[in-house]
């Protein structure tokens, strides 16, 4: 069976149609949902795009894998799916984007070099790349960096835009009506078509890029497909630019309560720049629709690898998973981007279609258990025939709820977030090691702990679920806050970095010394079997004697 892992960056959990949008229409993402299994409380282990990712990868909580804030680098010698796939037999391969950043140093210091397969493979992720384009391809001050070469912009070039770099010029920008460029990054141009034919733009590439793979592949292979979109900047080209407007857009989440006496975390992100953006109500008719535009453009785009698994006869042999390295506030909670853990921020979409008879009982149903996306790595392996090994990875398996069985499961999920690196940090006045964040949840309360002597935040969705009431304001749920607070020292005191030796390999060290005779503390030799002593006793051998 082959793996096709399809992640879209910043898809949020309820911008589908099978999610219940009540104006977005994704008949693809539906077509998989209604072939399999909908997980419906799915959860990043952390909001941030690259410290996301890397748990995805590893199927290792941030605190494990270190990579905790973009730009972080993965250390050298990090277990990856990759390594665990190819150990079971099966390729693993990169389609697009993976926001990793290579551990330079511990390459150089280990004689590693990225020309190798090795090194390569230390320097993608794990992954061998059939092609990586992170996007974001940008101008500054300094000009336009491309330390890469994006793939992406070879392929506009070839297709005859001129520039150095055709992604900022029409990809990413439309047209004013006095013919002049209308950025991308700037907000009040998201209704504007990007300047560019429909089928050359980013996501109708990559889905061309993974047909090439599909045609020549064999398997077993788990291919990555990971796009860019509908991830900022919100512009799409035509015909999805206008296929949505105000109309469609629906009242942002949030409560002036929330404002009031708010938790100095969550305030100093309302009151950051994204947040005051998104607090404007002419940003958001017009970032919105663009958002959905692109996610009507990215289900199209799945129609078209749907198509071609069904015409290539794959469709029968290849396990198909929908997810997202996390979603986008769009301005609930006064918020914009990811940084919090709101269910906009840190829930995700999660379809997961498996073509086993196995899994005939599920087909078109939902899934309410808790679960993290550390569970794909573990549900690969698995798929893949191979022990899911715990001691590394520290997801579960979601292979038996596809099943239709009902595993003993986790109470409770986790998030983590470090925010040294962000502006937010300083003005806090927080050292950058106390700038971190955890999210504890338990299918009903949501805590928010936050290092640097602050008080937490705790919801309780079962009657608020929109997140609206800080319940951590007062004194009245104080035994909800230690009993959370319990499963988070809890999951503190885990076992994570005991990765050379799994439970098994400890079992069967246990006596492994006495069986080579190495027999400390012994009394008079009766502690052991007869055995083990058996060539130290009897006949002492003649003396060494000079003559």
């Amino acid at each position: 069976m082959n793996i096709l892992f399809i992640m879209y960056d910043q898809l949020r959990f309820d911008y589908l149609g099978c999610a219940g949008h009540p104006h977005l229409k994704t008949p693809n993402f539906d077509r998989v949902a209604a072939m399999g299994v909908r997980f419906t409380n799915a959860y990043v282990q952390s909001p941030i795009c690259g410290a996301s990712r890397m748990c995805f990868y590893t199927g290792r909580y941030a605190s494990s894998h270190g990579a905790q804030w973009n730009g972080f680098p993965l250390r050298v010698g990090e277990m990856t799916l990759g390594d665990h796939l190819r150990k079971a037999g099966m390729d693993c391969w990169l389609i697009g984007k993976t926001h990793m950043k290579v551990d330079a140093e511990g390459m150089a210091r280990l004689g590693l070099s990225p020309d190798t397969v090795i090194g390569a493979r230390q320097a993608e992720c794990g992954f061998d790349a059939w092609v990586r384009d992170d996007g974001l391809w940008a101008y500054g001050p300094d000009g336009f960096y491309d330390e890469k070469r994006s793939p992406y912009n070879e392929y506009l070039k070839d297709r005859g835009y001129p520039g150095d770099n055709p992604w900022a010029d029409f990809a990413n920008a439309g047209i004013n009506d006095d013919d002049t460029m209308a950025s991308g990054w700037i907000f009040e141009n998201a209704d504007k078509p990007a300047n560019i034919r429909e089928e050359d733009s980013e996501t109708p590439w990559l889905t061309s890029r993974a047909i090439d793979f599909m045609d020549q592949a064999t398997g077993p292979w788990c291919a990555h497909v990971s796009y860019i979109k509908p991830h900022w900047p919100y512009i799409v080209p035509a015909p999805y630019h206008d296929m949505y407007g105000p109309d469609h857009v629906m009242p942002p989440v949030r409560d002036p309560s929330e404002r009031e006496d708010a938790h100095p975390v969550y305030d100093v992100h309302m009151r950051g720049k994204v947040g005051a953006a998104f607090q404007q109500e002419s940003v958001r008719n017009k970032v919105i629709p663009a958002y959905m535009g692109l996610i009507a453009q990215c289900d199209d785009q799945l129609g078209r690898l749907l198509d071609h698994l069904e015409s290539s006869g794959q469709m029968d042999n290849t396990m198909i998973v929908l997810t997202s390295d996390h979603g986008d506030y769009l301005g609930d909670h006064w918020l914009g981007e990811k940084n919090l853990f709101h269910d906009p921020s840190v829930k995700i979409p999660l379809i997961i279609y498996d073509p086993r008879n196995r899994a005939d009982a599920t087909r078109g149903t939902t899934c309410e258990a808790l679960v993290e996306s550390l569970d794909l790595a573990a549900t690969f392996v698995d798929a893949a025939g191979a022990a899911v090994p715990d001691h590394i990875i520290e997801g579960r398996s979601l292979q038996p709820w596809l099943d239709g069985d009902t595993p003993n499961w986790r109470d409770y999920v986790i998030s983590e977030y470090d925010y040294s690196a962000s502006p937010q940090c300083p003005q806090l006045g927080v050292s950058p090691r106390d700038a971190r964040l955890f999210m504890v949840f338990d299918g009903r309360y949501k805590l928010m702990h936050a290092e640097g002597g602050f008080r937490p935040m705790l919801f309780d969705l079962q009657k608020d679920p929109d997140e609206i009431t800080d319940l951590a304001k007062s004194d009245s749920h104080n035994a909800v806050i230690a009993r959370l607070y319990d499963h988070l020292a809890e999951w503190g005191r885990r076992m994570s970095q005991r990765v050379t030796r799994s439970d098994k390999d400890i079992e069967a060290m246990r006596g492994r010394s006495l069986r080579k005779g190495i027999l400390p503390f012994l009394v008079d030799g009766s502690e052991v079997p007869e055995e083990l002593t058996e060539r130290y006793r009897g006949s002492a051998k003649a003396r060494y004697t000079e003559s």
